[in-house]
């Protein structure tokens, strides 16, 4: 099943379980109590929004090989994990802004999975944690990544305005051990890999994030980057794909 979030006739964070080009417009948030209304929209109609409304967003670092080889750093024993604000999140479609020149140069692409729960997490098994995933989205972790290398942590160069954009739509029921992930920026192909490859599986990762915070139904866990990461600029069109899912594209545009 599939599931997103419009803005429609100026309601902002409609959830709508979707069929086809029709979505059902639904009560609540779909991984709550949430039923059809009997209203449907259509979706050519109407502004895709993020899918997801998360209380924290939690991301993992290095969890492919090669991409820890390609920034010159060794592989985690245990899942690294960093927060981005919800602030970060952008809507597919909207411009990643990046920031001026005097506070970054550099600004990255990182296409990731992303894991939202349908249930709370907390002390959680990997068997208790993979029967918590509600469904899966495509999430950029956009990085500045002299910001990120100068502060010694990650809050700054990952935490931004517009330095998560996740969507198009969240899928449920799918079968996530080996998708084929993609990014491009302007139809060339930077980042391809599969989510078999992963060093820490999302069950893992569930898991080992519920022994030190409690997971709530909506937040979102992005299970980290595989190689091929570059930079973006100024009129760059960003083109994130995984299997199953989607395609996630959003512009990029210079502060002001």
């Amino acid at each position: 099943m599939r599931f997103g979030r419009l803005l429609r006739d100026g309601q902002r964070g409609v959830f709508v379980e979707l069929d086809g080009e029709q979505g059902w417009v639904l009560s609540a948030a779909p991984w709550l109590a949430s039923e059809r209304t009997g209203k449907r929209v259509q979706v050519s109609e109407s502004q895709l929004l993020t899918p997801v409304t998360p209380s924290k967003i939690i991301c993992v670092g290095r969890n492919y090989r090669a991409h820890a080889a390609e920034l010159g750093n060794e592989l985690p024993t245990e899942p690294l994990l960093f927060l981005k604000p919800p602030s970060s999140l952008l809507d597919p479609g909207a411009p990643i802004q990046l920031p001026a020149r005097n506070l970054s140069e550099r600004v990255e692409h990182e296409v990731e999975l992303g894991v939202v729960l349908g249930r709370s997490l907390k002390n959680a098994t990997e068997a208790e944690a993979a029967r918590a995933i509600f469904g899966y989205t495509i999430v950029g972790d956009i990085t500045a990544r002299d910001l990120q290398r100068a502060d010694k942590q990650w809050t700054r160069g990952k935490g931004m305005d517009t330095f998560c954009p996740v969507g198009p739509v969240i899928v449920s029921g799918l079968d996530v051990s080996s998708a084929a992930i993609r990014c491009s920026v302007n139809d060339e192909l930077r980042q391809k890999s599969t989510t078999s490859l992963m060093v820490f599986s999302p069950a893992f990762i569930l898991a080992y994030i519920s022994q030190c915070m409690t997971l709530f139904p909506g937040d979102l866990v992005a299970t980290g980057t595989p190689a091929g990461v570059g930079p973006l600029r100024d009129g760059d069109v960003l083109t994130m794909t995984i299997d199953g899912i989607g395609t996630l594209r959003n512009p990029v545009a210079a502060t002001g």
